[in-house]
């Protein structure tokens, strides 16, 4: 059997943004607890050897899906190596996955726990166990912020002035969320028939160009996007939260250190939420989501401890949203595409041209129209 190869090791605190910098054959040692399923399929796409965790990759707080996703890639996972060992590692440096145990030239060794399925799905039973405190503790908080935050079903939004028209179009609104891969893929037939608003939230404006597709607005705290996207064209707008929040507007000063400009809108809740209610404020005939949170899982892979914005704003714009899986299935219905219309017209043709031929009268009618067209074209 051979020894295992050596491999690069880039390590960060925030996944997302080790994604950015890890190449194909990369070990990626993330400091993760529950590892969610888009973290871990961002790892996939990057095509990395092995990921090294130095937190526990499932906690037992709720059933995370990220580990499995790695090792149904076939990515080994090693997981919870600690603290110290996140610490010891110079980025940039040769190790060897071996094992419990990640390995470098000068003796260095992080140890942790090899994940398999076997154990990962003991983890998750337990996980699954726990469930119901957890989804106590979170309707909890949500009740809590709902009594906060009421007035966002009947308050005015003060939304900014944007270039691109939204008025009686539809919005294509655009998170890296969940399956947004999968979504957009489906869409083919409704982008290219409707062209809506392409309106992306952070990381969802890199997803629409992955896709060949042109962001006409990017909105978000602008924690989790390329600068090529930031620079593609689309016009820019900045999450602000509320403007009593001491977050303040955390994107505005990477927008400025680009020379790029943008726009600020002040809005409660994640910056989906602030893109739905931008869009539906800007007068959009429809919102089509793609990639985004709703689900509990979903929310508590973003570590929320409620969903009372996310809620009061679907609430706020009713049945104007739409998710994108339910469009195409629509669309591919009331659509046929063009080859699908042609097997139809071919095979309603058939017992036309067989009755032409057998028939007397038939054979008449192509004998005549076969003349025709050899006057016509010689």
């Amino acid at each position: 059997m051979a020894a295992p190869q050596p491999h690069r090791v880039l390590k960060d605190r925030r996944t997302k943004n080790l994604t950015k910098r890890l190449r194909p054959g990369d070990i990626a040692l993330i400091h993760h607890a529950d590892l969610d399923t888009t973290a871990a399929r961002a790892l996939v796409d990057c095509k990395v050897s092995a990921v090294v965790n130095a937190a526990p990759s499932i906690t037992g707080r709720y059933p995370n899906r990220g580990p499995s996703v790695l090792l149904d890639a076939g990515i080994p996972l090693l997981d919870n190596v600690g603290e110290s060992g996140f610490a010891d590692v110079v980025e940039g440096r040769q190790a060897v996955l071996e094992g419990d145990c990640l390995r470098f030239p000068d003796g260095l060794c992080l140890h942790g726990v090899r994940l398999t399925p076997e154990k990962v799905e003991a983890l998750m039973e337990a996980a699954r166990a726990n469930l119901n405190a957890e989804l106590d503790r979170f309707v909890r908080n949500t009740l809590g912020y709902l009594e906060k935050e009421k007035s966002l079903l009947f308050a005015p939004v003060d939304v900014p002035r944007l270039k691109t028209r939204f008025a009686e179009k539809h919005v294509l609104i655009v998170v890296r969320g969940e399956g947004y891969k999968e979504d957009l893929a489906m869409l083919g037939d409704y982008l290219r028939d409707v062209r809506p608003v392409l309106l992306a939230v952070d990381g969802g404006a890199d997803a629409l160009l992955e896709a060949k597709l042109q962001p006409d607005v990017i909105l978000g705290d602008m924690d989790s996007i390329s600068d090529e996207a930031l620079r593609c064209g689309a016009e820019l707008v900045v999450h602000g939260y509320d403007r009593d929040d001491p977050r303040g507007v955390p994107g505005l000063e990477r927008i400025q250190k680009l020379g790029l400009q943008a726009t600020v809108f002040h809005a409660p809740g994640t910056s989906e939420d602030a893109a739905m209610l931008l869009a539906d404020e800007l007068g959009a005939k429809l919102i089509v989501a793609v990639g985004t949170h709703f689900s509990l899982e979903d929310f508590l892979d973003k570590g929320r401890r409620g969903m009372a914005s996310t809620f009061l704003t679907r609430l706020r714009i009713g049945s104007k949203l739409v998710d994108a899986k339910g469009i195409a299935r629509l669309w591919a219905q009331q659509h046929p595409r063009f080859g699908e219309l042609a097997l139809v017209l071919i095979a309603a043709a058939t017992p036309i041209i067989a009755v032409l031929m057998l028939s007397p009268m038939g054979r008449l009618l192509l004998k005549t129209l076969n003349a025709w067209l050899h006057i016509r074209f010689h």
